[in-house]
């Protein structure tokens, strides 16, 4: 397994106005070692951390590893931990000092303490694709490909009433973490995915429904593992993120840019509703960016970007396994 390790910055001030003396970014690196290879930076989801393959926890272990989609072999892919998301042993309790873009710029410091001024790839799916969307409108020129999965450039209206309820739950819930990982697993699979998997069965109790069952199971999965505190922020985040807040509008940020934006959608995703990405993709086209569009077929709805691995390295596929090509150009550019 990959080593957890760590890099300050140093004197640190949030978009809202607070100071930070110090605060430590933890971090795992997988294949290459960094600077010998093109660099694949993935962003974590929500309750996810930079664990991305190891075989007891590792959250997208079907995608990195030796002659994966990721491919070990080849690139130096890094992953880091959202400040406060408790991996590392570190929470922050002062949750809403920080928005989506304090953990962009937070990360592009990060990369800047390990000498890395340009990645392959910045791939990271629902919360750590509104990450990635931050670095890019942060740093223009970081990475050759932004790859957002199951995610969008802001919060929307109904993005923002999901996690207003959850901090509700969180906050006055006498079992926050339960309630509010129950109430969220309604919005990250689909209508039809409840209904083709549980039937309306109750085989364990004439009184209670597989249905609740199952999501009792990842309440308490999750309070074993997660903590209150790492929770509202994660949740916060989402509620606070959107590019344009301080910054010119969408086509501004993105007019003459070079970056190559490939997003993947889910056609029963109600989270992250795939019709935000489609227009998305309508504007970056008409503003001459290289876009892509992808949607994964599945009922799994929001979920579906840690279950359909296969198709999406089919849309993947080609922009990673031409690898030589890419390590050519890495070492041309580190010869300068």
């Amino acid at each position: 397994m990959s080593q957890l390790k760590k890099v300050t910055v140093s004197n640190y001030q949030c978009v809202g106005g607070a100071n930070y003396e110090k605060l430590v970014l933890s971090y795992q690196v997988f294949g290459k070692k960094l600077n010998s290879a093109p660099v694949i930076l993935v962003n974590h989801a929500l309750t996810g951390n930079s664990d991305l393959n190891s075989k007891s926890k590792g959250w997208w272990g079907d995608l990195v590893g030796s002659g994966k989609l990721l491919d070990t072999d080849n690139y130096s892919i890094i992953a880091f931990n959202i400040p406060g998301n408790g991996y590392d042993g570190v929470l922050i309790k002062n949750y809403k000092d920080f928005e989506v873009k304090d953990i962009a710029r937070l990360f592009i410091k990060g990369l800047e303490c390990l000498n890395i001024d340009r990645l392959y790839a910045i791939i990271g799916g629902s919360l750590g694709g509104a990450i990635a969307w931050e670095m890019v409108a942060e740093a223009p020129e970081l990475s050759e490909y932004l790859i957002p999965i199951v995610s969008d450039w802001k919060a929307t209206d109904w993005m923002i009433g999901h996690c207003h309820v959850q901090e509700s739950i969180l906050l006055n819930s006498r079992a926050p973490l339960e309630d509010a990982r129950k109430m969220a697993m309604l919005f990250y699979r689909s209508p039809k995915s409840f209904n083709n998997r549980f039937k309306r069965q109750s085989t364990r109790s004439r009184v209670k429904y597989d249905v609740a069952t199952w999501l009792d199971a990842h309440g308490n999965k999750l309070n074993q593992r997660f903590k209150l505190h790492a929770y509202l922020l994660m949740n916060h985040l989402l509620l606070m993120h959107d590019i344009t807040r301080d910054r010119a509008s969408f086509a501004d940020i993105f007019k003459g840019s070079n970056t190559k934006i490939i997003q993947i959608a889910v056609c029963s995703d109600i989270f992250f509703t795939p019709d935000q990405n489609r227009w998305t993709h309508h504007q970056l086209l008409e503003l001459g960016i290289d876009s892509q569009y992808f949607e994964l077929d599945s009922d799994d709805g929001h979920d579906a970007f840690l279950i359909e691995s296969d198709q999406i390295s089919q849309f993947l596929n080609k922009i990673f396994k031409n690898h030589e090509k890419h390590t050519a150009e890495f070492r041309r550019q580190v010869s300068y």
